[in-house]
């Protein structure tokens, strides 16, 4: 893929110090309850830029819940969260605006805008949220869909689409406003077995091709082998072991993990 390619970001200097070799996202001190339920418990946590990072443990150990928090869904109960050198939580409104701009995410369900066609779907947000041109937004949204294998959809609404065009339809709009992060909740989960392989290759020609920092949360232990420079395993909100997937996958420490793995393999 070429180094103008859509997905491509160019390193701005202005923004922050993760661009210079630091850490794009930083967890410190995060809890999260929801009721007397404790989902995140003192979380800490970093991501550098361009490294992809994959979350895996347990339903209900706290993993979609940070995705949640990175897109400000909802709000952690202590800690901070750092986006690029910017605080994102707590921080003033107009702050989190402007932050929860370099992250886009995908999600299980597809959340299309069912009454749009493919084509503005994915230009909705580019026009309103960054101001980009129409024009220039739909030029965007075009060499994204042929990317993603749906050149000759613009015009479709997305209940025309299968569930795994729906989803290619989803990462082109994630993409299409450059983000630094891309955030992956369990998105082959909605999927017919049969679907799911086309929209994990997909995803794996974006992580080898493009500079896109990816915090991904997926039960397809395959694909979370095969992109990840970093697993994360969780329980009951903690991380209780990271390392390669290499050491993950085939040597983990924690014999939680090893259970884990033996159980999803």
């Amino acid at each position: 893929m070429s180094a103008d390619t859509p997905l491509m970001k160019e390193p701005d200097a202005s923004t922050g110090t993760a661009l210079a070799g630091g850490e794009l996202i930083r967890l410190e001190g995060v809890t999260k309850r929801f009721g007397t339920n404790t989902v995140l418990d003192d979380l800490n946590f970093s991501v550098e830029p361009g490294k992809h990072v994959t979350l895996i443990g347990p339903s209900g150990s706290g993993k979609t819940t940070i995705l949640r928090l990175l897109m400000t869904l909802a709000k952690p109960d202590e800690g901070t969260i750092t986006v690029d050198g910017q605080r994102l939580f707590p921080a003033p409104e107009k702050q989190v605006r402007e932050v929860r701009k370099k992250i886009g995410m995908v999600f299980q369900q597809f959340n299309l805008f069912p009454n749009m066609s493919v084509l503005r779907n994915i230009t909705e947000a580019p026009v309103r949220v960054l101001g980009l041109p129409k024009d220039e937004a739909e030029a965007r949204a075009r060499e994204l869909l042929d990317l993603v294998g749906l050149a000759d959809k613009c015009d479709a609404k997305p209940t025309r689409l299968s569930g795994g065009q729906q989803q290619r339809v989803a990462i082109a709009r994630a993409l299409a406003m450059r983000p630094q992060v891309l955030l992956l909740d369990e998105v082959t989960s909605a999927l017919d077995p049969e679907l799911v392989a086309g929209v994990l290759d997909l995803l794996r020609d974006i992580a080898r091709s493009t500079d896109i920092t990816m915090l991904c949360v997926t039960h397809e232990m395959g694909f979370a082998r095969d992109i990840s420079d970093q697993v994360l395993m969780f329980d009951a909100g903690r991380v209780i072991e990271s390392g390669s997937p290499e050491k993950i996958f085939g040597d983990p420490e924690q014999e939680r993990t090893r259970e884990f793995i033996s159980a999803v393999l």
